[in-house]
């Protein structure tokens, strides 16, 4: 696409996310708690978004600009500026909203949230006194800041800088200490006058600073907080080891290049100067916050009268036809099921892999994992089953950012019980979320079975995302992901795809293909149109189809979560588009694709998003939905979300979130829960 008029900048549209995030914190239909929830979430993608994306445009500005003219569309430093603002504006509404809506809350409900040391009970002093010295005391390790010497600063680790006045000469010196959580909880919690008082550690070392520096009398004291990048830069994937070249890569992680140099606003200028001549931070690298930083730990402040104050959890649903039977595989055989999460019970996702792992006609499983589970049942049950005699392969992708510790431990963990490992792909992620089982059926033929999902085999994340799972022993889809499964282990080259959709191969014609169908259906007359769920929508190419078909009278519907580089609305390339975006109790995380296809839908689901690196630089798998009777479910849960006058939100040309509004007293409709009921409905059989 070469008008880059009709493209929203992809770092300004997630902004908009985030923003939308920070909506459900001011919600005040919501419990207090749940609210929190949201702060917490806001802050914690705020900080990845540093580590990361800012990371990546600190690094553009570096290279010359005739180069970077040629090779960018974007100037970075217009960009980190249109940022700065706009995070800046956001972090207002966060400190308003934390300020005058969550803390009197709160105060109603006897808790206390002490966001200044001045609030801080007389009564409390002697209790925090004492716990900073037992506990507190042994984690702080003051530094003195002395001029020409360098100060490194921990990535993403919290501290104070002091100015401090000698007794015995009267000079202004510099220093820092360090706020040790973790490892210690970021909140003190003790009761009194029939209030839960929680108070940040960080106060209580501000009242004992004049202990950690004796003969000295401490006239100010601010926060700071330093992001690193985050990202593993491998020069060579492609000789070596590359498992190794992770491994030497992580250690280097916290002590990359900084990003963002978050302080207290109401810091005074020379501390500022201090700390910056000490640390080499740069001027564009500043950012002006609160009096608290990694707000994130909101996730772990207490709730004192808890269930209460809290959203009550759905209990998960279960699947009736798989509750009847003593065999998920003879089930499986009879037809395709769908399972639709957090709704129903994981469960079965774990029980399909015991029952594979001790089924004495099961011979081989193969899967890939992208993020596994920090104590993940699934790997156990692979594990067994390579114990128990059973072929079992893993590819495991050592690339999945912030989870690569975990995955190589998990690796080393199955290799030790017998299974073969397969990692990453030189200059691919492995992004496909799939397995395959094969069982001698009564004939003593091997049949297949296959799980093939939109979410990764990640228990924890499967109760907070919603995703869905195919089960199918469809011998057309699992002979393609066979053939997928042998590139992954030994790049066997795949023969033709009729069926799945697998990036590197397939995935991209075929959208591309499907799109001008519906081109051609408009042009003819007849009805035309494409719905996409992604959680991101980037890449210049498919943008521009989607215009394409909308220039030609192709109705297109998008619901995109996170991500979204294209403008709705834009007459005459995307007068036919709409956007929406919803944010609710779980995070929406699948990826659905419906063609019209002259009245015989074509309906996919998978793993990719429409992005360049999903389109370009990993390996997915997108499945058709063959089952008339699935097709109905997720074209269900599709209205709902279309429909959602609460927690929808359409998105404009501008990027921007804007109100569905509830026009004509229409019913209230809320997709998750309504999805819910519809749900516990069918598997009562209602």
């Amino acid at each position: 696409m070469e008008n880059n008029s009709l493209l929203i900048n992809r770092d300004i549209s997630w902004l908009s996310f985030n923003g939308r995030v920070l909506e459900e914190a001011a919600d005040t239909s919501l419990p207090i708690y749940e609210r929190i929830k949201f702060l917490a979430i806001y802050s914690s993608n705020l900080d990845e978004f540093y580590r990361v994306r800012v990371a990546a445009l600190r690094s553009l500005q570096k290279i010359n600009k005739k180069k970077l003219n040629k090779k960018f569309d974007v100037d970075p430093d217009e960009l980190i500026a249109e940022i700065k603002s706009r995070v800046g504006i956001q972090l207002e509404i966060f400190g308003d909203i934390l300020r005058n809506g969550i803390q009197p809350e709160l105060v109603k409900n006897n808790i206390h949230l002490i966001y200044n040391l001045s609030d801080i009970p007389e009564s409390l002093i002697p209790e925090l006194n004492s716990y900073f010295r037992s506990r507190i005391l042994s984690y702080l390790q003051p530094i003195m800041l002395r001029p020409g010497k360098k100060t490194f600063l921990t990535n993403r680790s919290l501290y104070l800088i002091l100015k401090l006045l000698s007794e015995s000469d009267h000079e202004i010196h510099y220093a820092i200490v360090n706020i040790p959580s973790p490892p210690l909880p970021r909140f003190f919690s003790t009761n009194s006058g029939g209030y839960s008082h929680f108070i940040f550690i960080d106060d209580i070392i501000r009242l004992n600073l004049e202990y950690i520096f004796p003969g000295f009398t401490v006239s100010d004291a601010f926060s700071i907080k330093l992001n690193r990048d985050a990202d593993l830069n491998i020069d060579d994937e492609f000789s070596g080891d590359l498992v190794q070249k992770m491994k030497v890569q992580l250690t280097k992680r916290n002590i990359g290049p900084s990003s963002r140099f978050l302080y207290d606003s109401a810091m005074t200028e020379d501390m500022l100067t201090a700390i910056m001549e000490a640390s080499e931070i740069e001027e564009e690298e500043l950012v002006a916050g609160g009096r608290y930083h990694n707000l994130h730990d909101l996730f772990g402040l207490p709730n004192p009268k808890a269930p209460d104050l809290q959203i009550k959890p759905w209990p998960s649903l279960l699947k009736k036809e798989l509750e009847n039977t003593t065999s998920l595989f003879r089930k499986i055989e009879e037809k395709d099921i769908m399972l639709n999460f957090p709704y129903h019970t994981y469960d079965y996702v774990l029980r399909f892999f015991n029952e594979a792992a001790i089924d004495p006609r099961v011979k081989e499983i193969k899967t890939t994992f992208y993020r596994v589970a920090s104590d993940s049942f699934i790997v156990n049950a692979l594990m067994s089953a390579a114990r128990n005699g059973k072929k079992v392969q893993a590819f495991i992708e050592v690339k999945a950012r912030f989870d690569e510790e975990n995955n190589l431990r998990w690796a080393d963990r199955m290799k030790d019980a017998g299974i073969k490992i397969t990692y990453s792909i030189p200059g691919l992620k492995v992004h496909a979320k799939a397995a395959l089982i094969k069982r001698l059926d009564a004939d003593g033929k091997l049949q297949s079975f296959a799980f093939l999902g939109t979410g990764n085999f990640n228990e924890k994340t499967a109760g907070i995302y919603a995703d869905h799972g195919l089960l199918t022993s469809n011998r057309e889809l699992t002979k393609e992901l066979n053939a997928v499964f042998r590139y992954l282990y030994k790049r066997t080259p795949v023969d033709k795809l009729k069926h799945l959709l697998v990036s590197q191969f397939n995935m991209e014609s075929r959208f591309i293909e499907m799109i001008d169908r519906e081109i051609e259906n408009a042009r003819d007359g007849r009805k035309a149109e494409i719905l996409v769920k992604v959680n991101n929508l980037e890449d210049p190419k498919m943008i521009s189809k989607l215009y394409d078909a909308s220039g030609a009278g192709v109705k297109v519907i998008l619901i995109v979560r996170g991500i979204c580089c294209l403008k709705p609305g834009e007459a005459p390339y995307s007068s036919n588009i709409k956007i929406y975006r919803l944010v609710d109790r779980y995070l929406e995380h699948a990826r659905i694709f419906v063609f019209h296809n002259g009245g015989k839908d074509e309906m996919y689901m998978g793993s990719a998003d429409w992005m360049k690196r999903n389109l370009y630089h990993r390996i997915e798998v997108v499945f058709p939905i063959l089952s008339s009777e699935i097709k109905e479910e997720i074209k269900t849960m599709i209205a709902f979300q279309l429909n959602d006058n609460i927690k929808g939100r359409m998105v404009d040309s501008e990027g921007d979130n804007s109100i569905i509004l509830n026009k004509n007293n229409a019913p209230k409709i809320r997709a998750q829960r309504d999805f819910y009921l519809w749900l516990a409905g069918k598997e009562k059989g209602d």
